[in-house]
């Protein structure tokens, strides 16, 4: 490490410590925009010489890299991971520099940023979940984003897992020399319709897809079978693993499968690391139960509508109140007209708030969807509000889905219960 890095590396340490004493966030960013204004080429050195996985794609990416280093602890030996989710080229620094010195990483890493992230760390393992629009008003559009990462990956040398049921991850793996194909699944299609190839039309018959100029689905190496009776991971093989999770949601256990793959290429066995994923029961604290105003909650983040989608079929079938709360900042994206490709038509006849600082603009949605609601702006009040309204008499925990910065703040303010 050059002297350089170690001054970059200990000056890290101590402005994270610093951000977390006085209470300005998780830590993990202020200080790698120092290090790296330090040592430019901090995330490259300090990943030299350990094993190394990347998670990317829209969504899914913090659970799915939780779940890939639970797997890789049984191993035996620590794992260095940006759990909090700082997922750019800050946060993989102060991973990188607070975690133990040659031991495997785990990163998350914004999908805008694989590329780079290729360059600097050559991982072993590139997991590729997804690719949706997100925050449009100060990102790429997804087929860019795509073109990109088949540009990066075909200088890759390490193994990519891929999932082989969106269009644009097979696009953008398709150039990768060594890719394991998983059947990742995902609901939502409405990003992935236009061929990046021909810009033909992209046709769906189930989980399979193709264009007319030849670009199609990939045969799969690892599927998932989803039945009323459980999850199993099918493998090439003939092998037949059960996927059991603590966290809730069939989008999750798909995302398990892609780590268990990953993990395979790794040195741990699937069957390891599925086990070991069981034990996983929160992730930054996305499902967890807390109490609001005396009232338990429990708290779903969702940033654009592919994950959106996902949550509400996870809420669909119940009657729990829910609270929706929307916000407009920057992390979010400034722009809130993605609320109109939301099918909030499937909460159904339930208490229904409509909160966050842009509360009205997700109420004239939920208006438009049907869908009778209550709008109070502070998402606690919003809780209470929703408990009070329930049927039982606020007996059933209420079910919060927030964007970004409106379950950040909330998660921040509220206690575990």
């Amino acid at each position: 490490m050059t002297a350089r890095t170690r001054v970059a590396v200990l000056v890290t340490a101590a402005v994270n410590r610093f951000s977390r004493l006085v209470g300005a966030g998780h830590g993990t960013v202020a200080g790698g925009r120092v290090g790296l204004a330090i040592a430019r080429d901090g995330v490259a050195e300090l990943g030299r010489g350990r094993t190394t996985a990347v998670v990317s794609g829209t969504n899914g990416k913090t659970t799915t890299t939780r779940l890939l280093a639970a797997a890789l602890e049984t191993a035996g030996s620590p794992v260095v991971t940006n759990a909090t989710g700082s997922n750019m080229p800050a946060g993989h620094f102060a991973a990188l520099a607070e975690g133990p010195g040659g031991a495997p990483a785990v990163l998350e890493t914004d999908e805008g940023y694989l590329p780079a992230t290729l360059s600097s760390l050559r991982p072993e393992v590139a997991v590729l979940l997804n690719l949706s629009r997100d925050q449009l008003d100060r990102s790429n559009e997804v087929r860019m984003v795509a073109r990109r990462w088949r540009d990066a990956l075909a200088l890759t040398g390490g193994t990519v897992v891929a999932n082989a049921d969106d269009p644009l991850v097979a696009f953008g793996a398709g150039s990768a020399p060594s890719v394991v194909w998983v059947a990742g699944g995902g609901r939502w299609r409405a990003d992935a319709g236009g061929c990046p190839v021909c810009d033909g039309r992209i046709r769906f018959a189930g989980w399979s897809w193709s264009c007319g100029c030849g670009f199609a689905r990939p045969e799969p190496e690892v599927s998932v079978e989803e039945r009323a009776d459980g999850t199993t991971a099918v493998f090439a093989d003939g092998r037949r693993l059960s996927v059991e999770l603590a966290i809730p949601g069939g989008f999750n256990r798909r995302n398990a499968v892609m780590a268990a793959a990953a993990a395979e290429v790794l040195g741990v066995t699937a069957e390891r690391a599925l086990e070991e994923m069981r034990r996983v029961d929160g992730v930054a604290g996305r499902f967890s139960m807390h109490s609001v105003r005396g009232v338990r909650a429990r708290l779903l983040l969702a940033k654009n509508p592919a994950g959106w989608d996902e949550l509400l079929e996870l809420v669909g079938g119940q009657e729990r109140p829910v609270v929706v709360a929307i916000n407009a900042r920057t992390a979010d994206g400034r722009d809130p007209s993605w609320l109109w490709d939301v099918p909030f038509e499937r909460l159904g006849a339930r208490p229904i708030v409509a909160s966050g600082e842009r509360s009205a603009d997700l109420s004239v949605r939920l208006h438009y969807a049907g869908l009778e609601h209550t709008r109070i702006d502070d998402p606690a009040a919003a809780i209470e509000a929703a408990a009070n309204l329930a049927s039982n008499g606020g007996g059933e925990p209420v079910e919060f889905i927030g964007n970004y910065t409106a379950f950040h703040d909330l998660l921040r303010s509220s206690p575990l219960s």
